[in-house]
């Protein structure tokens, strides 16, 4: 069970990691319609994939897949429905970059539902 916890940013859960990897690597891609393929993920809108692609372009830096470390500064927190999840992105130059993926994880009966929401300068 995953923790709602309104007051607290927290670790991502174990059990998202693995889909949100993936999320990352169609952006590592520039595949922004591979996202929707990825099991329990909604569909991208073209909207959010123009914004995340214009935001990733303007931050003039090559992002790159997901280090075991982006999981110690990623976080979460409940929002009275879903989880509005935080993922640090990385890039080849700088390692740990200012860039952040937005997310919210919905409950769906046993399992979980991935919504991208944009990639933004944190």
């Amino acid at each position: 069970m995953v923790t709602k916890d309104e007051q607290n940013e927290l670790p991502i859960p174990v059990e998202w990691r693995q889909t949100l990897y993936k999320v990352v690597e169609c952006l590592v891609k520039n595949d922004y319609q591979s996202i929707s393929k990825i099991p329990l993920v909604s569909k991208l809108p073209k909207t959010t994939s123009i914004q995340i692609n214009s935001y990733i372009e303007d931050y003039c830096e090559e992002l790159i897949s997901l280090p075991e470390d982006a999981w110690g500064s990623s976080v979460y927190v409940w929002q009275r429905g879903y989880w509005d999840v935080l993922v640090d992105l990385w890039t080849r130059n700088e390692g740990h970059s200012d860039l952040v993926l937005s997310v919210r994880v919905y409950e769906e009966q046993e399992s979980y539902r991935f919504e991208v929401q944009m990639v933004c300068v944190f």
